[in-house]
């Protein structure tokens, strides 16, 4: 069963959580950090990523950019930005974004319950990503960004929250992506019931943060051998997450754009694509439909496809249809069926050809990069239900890359749990 724990956590004062607060730190390019950082001194990317604090010759993963970060880390303690709770409690987040909201509990989880699979993972991880994270998380002692976990709907758990959330809040402020976010410090009273009604949960699910969980786990881990003698209730034993409601949860689509036609033209690229798909122009596939934005598809097995200024409405044939957790999901069926077989896109992890574009940045995005030149065709995806993502991580599965894009993002430098 699923052990969630409350911490004493050590988070920004209130007149600071709104210009602490920061996205997460692999949204970024090394130049979109720095330019963040000096417009914003006080966003906690400079200490994610305090390699903006150096000329850009420094490499990324050098020992002075980690310990830059705990450097910062300190200070901003001893400065008062950052405060330590004394008492060990849960918290509620609410993101509340274009008048949706979401709202979860923030908590340590168990490395032992991601050893032993009761905390699911969907996806592969790469390792110089974790080493990236795994120094980080070692030289500063913290954990810095929460996991984002999931869990099936619990009504005594939404009734705890409810509560919760009618006191007073700790934060209540808007970034200016326009997101609403509203902490509240759970009241002791609740703790025992919130550890209970978790500690029910047979499985717990990996939303997003996979590598950030690998390298909490291979911290603690690490730290183990240092304590021959641990006894698993140290600190280093959990790592910080948000668990949200699973009713709750948003995916938007994860898209693809190819940079190349892979040597034919897009008659011929048309052709070899009606061979495992019905293929209609848009406004042929959407008469009479109200369908919303133009390029997305309405239901699952259905892709927009973007080529040669025009959009198109792929349909896979039934016979081509998989009842797989993972075969059967449409970044599959578009991955099996038209970019390995026809566009040559046999490893999409590591091919060049292909780029991938989180959904939250609309058809538009991919329109401008097919008519700039900088891809050839783009296919905007039905996105991945949460049942889907369950359902993979059930059968001990992993998802293909780029299949999920979670919004909102949950915010670092708002939660952060020492290791010691």
């Amino acid at each position: 069963m699923a052990d969630i724990r409350p911490f004493g956590c050590i988070r920004p004062g209130k007149e600071a959580a709104p210009k602490v607060a920061a996205l997460p730190y692999d949204v970024y390019s090394r130049q979109e950090a720095k330019k963040e950082v000096e417009k914003n001194p006080m966003s906690f990317l400079a200490v994610d990523r305090a390699e903006t604090q150096f000329s850009d010759d420094v490499d990324l993963h050098d020992a002075k950019v980690y310990l830059k970060a705990r450097e910062l880390l300190e200070k901003w303690q001893q400065d008062g930005i950052l405060i330590q709770d004394k008492e060990e409690c849960y918290y509620v987040y609410e993101l509340t974004m274009d008048g949706r909201s979401q709202t979860g509990i923030v908590a340590c989880a168990s490395v032992e319950d991601y050893i032993h699979g009761i905390i699911k993972k969907h996806e592969n991880t790469r390792e110089d990503k974790e080493q990236d994270r795994i120094c980080h998380v070692d030289v500063t002692d913290a954990h810095t960004g929460p996991i984002f976990l999931a869990y099936r709907s619990d009504e005594g758990l939404n009734q705890i929250v409810r509560q919760v959330c009618c006191e007073e809040a700790l934060y209540d402020f808007t970034a200016e992506d326009g997101v609403r976010h509203r902490v509240w410090k759970a009241p002791d009273r609740f703790t025992d019931q919130i550890c209970e009604r978790f500690g029910q949960m047979k499985e717990i699910y990996i939303a997003d943060g996979h590598h950030r969980a690998a390298s909490a786990v291979k911290v603690s881990l690490k730290r183990r051998k240092e304590h021959p003698d641990f006894s698993g209730q140290e600190p280093f034993n959990f790592f910080l997450s948000v668990l949200f409601p699973d009713d709750q949860l948003m995916i938007l689509p994860y898209n693809r754009v190819v940079q190349d036609l892979n040597g034919r033209t897009a008659e011929e690229f048309l052709k070899e694509a009606a061979e495992r798909f019905e293929v209609k122009e848009w406004e042929e596939a959407c008469r009479g439909s109200q369908n919303g934005e133009k390029g997305a598809p309405a239901s699952r097995c259905h892709i927009g496809m973007y080529l040669a200024g025009k959009w198109y409405d792929l349909s896979v044939k039934p016979e081509y249809r998989i009842q797989d957790p993972v075969k059967g999901l449409d970044v599959s069926l578009l991955q099996d069926n038209l970019l390995a077989p026809v566009l040559g896109i046999g490893d999409p992890r590591t091919d060049g050809r292909i780029r991938f574009v989180g959904g939250i940045r609309g058809n538009q995005e991919l329109e401008r990069l097919v008519d700039s030149g900088e891809g050839a065709v783009a296919f905007a995806m039905y996105p991945t239900s949460i049942q889907e993502l369950f359902d993979v991580a059930d059968a001990g599965l992993l998802m293909p890359p780029k299949s999920t894009w979670f919004e909102p993002k949950l915010r670092s430098g708002l939660f952060i749990h020492k290791l010691s």
